[in-house]
This record gives structure tokens, sequence and C-alpha cells, in this order.
């Protein structure tokens, strides 16, 4: 794909998922748990995938609303991100966010133990909005 090639049509609905393990270095608090912005950082990861996905840029965060944390994220989770794009403006595009914990360390069965979870955990949502260069450059 050369630079100049036009992006994807965007489409709303579009998702992007990232999954990744939550190492102990990030722990903040006790019980292992992780700060809040562990969450906000994911989501803009996953943000930025879905913009060079539909706009061929990495576009640029302009806001976060309805920001809820639903449950913990712990150290030694593996956790799963997912941006959905919600609304399509001319330079704007709004974005539903999720964290999910699909598995959790389990120390009762051991010190590196750990359980795939039956059902994940929902443990952020947010809504946000990221800007793209206008389709003129």
């Amino acid at each position: 794909m050369s630079p100049q090639q036009p992006a994807r049509p965007v489409t709303v609905g579009m998702t992007v998922t990232h999954r990744r393990y939550v190492p102990y270095s990030h722990a903040h608090y006790a019980g292992n748990l992780v700060d809040g912005a562990y969450s906000l950082a994911a989501f803009g990861d996953v943000a930025t995938e879905l913009c060079i996905r539909t706009d061929s840029d990495e576009g640029l965060f302009a806001s976060y609303s309805d920001v809820q944390f639903r449950a913990p994220i712990r150290a030694g989770d593996c956790i799963e991100i997912e941006a959905t794009l919600m609304r399509v403006g001319s330079r704007s595009r709004e974005m539903g966010f999720e964290v999910r914990v699909v598995a959790r360390g389990n120390h009762d069965r051991g010190e590196s133990a750990s359980d795939l979870l039956d059902e994940p955990i929902i443990a952020t949502t947010a809504r946000g909005v990221v800007v793209v260069p206008s389709a003129g450059g």
C-alpha cells in the first residue's frame, strides 16, 4: 500500500480489537490494581488503529465522554480492548470503547496460575472523539 493510496470507506459499526496482558509493573494500588488511565491509554491504541484503517492517518484524540470504571483491572489480567465507530463527521470520528477482562490470575491455585473467564468482565466503557485530516490533506 503506497502512502498516497486512499483509505478504505469509513463505515459506522467498524471495530478494532486488541488483546494484552497487564504486567505487574503497572500495578499502582493494593490488590495489584492498575489505575483508570491504563484503560484510557488502551483506548488510544485501538482508536489509532481504527483511524489508520479508515483514514490512513493516526488521528488525534479530541475528547472522552461518559467514561465509566465498572470493574477493577488487575496486574496479571488479560484484557480485550475494543473500539467501535459510532458516528462519522467530515473530520471527526466518534467511537465507543470497552475494556473486557478475559483471564485473571488465580493465586489460590498457585503463584502463576490464571483462569480464562467463562464470561468476560466489562471493566471500563467510554465514548471518544478523534479528529483526522480533511480528505484533501
